[in-house]
């Protein structure tokens, strides 16, 4: 069983920057590949980043590439989302899941909200234009 808490939300205007942390309980954190997804005002939820359970390996939606920087702290149990140069189009509740890595076989299994066991309760990301 895995609990994930995400923090670091908020209220920020369009060019600003934001940290989001997912805390993740137990202690087979590392067997886990991690993801952020993101649900938008009215939209579906949608893959955001990606990272494998090592950490080597890390995956991105077009819409946030170079950007957006997802990392892990294997030994902390939590994963990052470094948001910089925010978009009022990034405004959504921002979640992690966390996947087993066993069938996590390629980078586009990431994608697919099926394959995530565990969700966090989210955190609201507002940017103002």
């Amino acid at each position: 069983q895995v609990q994930l808490v995400e923090s670091g939300g908020g209220l920020v205007q369009a060019g600003a920057s934001l940290r989001l942390s997912c805390a993740a309980s137990g202690r087979t954190f590392s067997t886990y590949g991690m993801s952020w997804f993101r649900q938008r005002p009215g939209k579906e939820r949608e893959f955001v980043a990606g990272v494998s359970w090592s950490g080597r390996s890390t995956y991105y939606a077009d819409s946030v590439r170079g950007r957006f920087t997802i990392s892990r702290d294997n030994a902390k149990n939590t994963v990052y989302l470094q948001m910089n140069s925010l978009k009022p189009e990034d405004t959504a509740v921002y979640y992690c899941a966390a996947a087993p890595r066993t069938t996590l076989y390629t980078g586009s299994d990431y994608y697919t909200t099926e394959k995530y066991d565990y969700w966090g309760q989210g955190t609201q990301v507002t940017v103002s234009s």
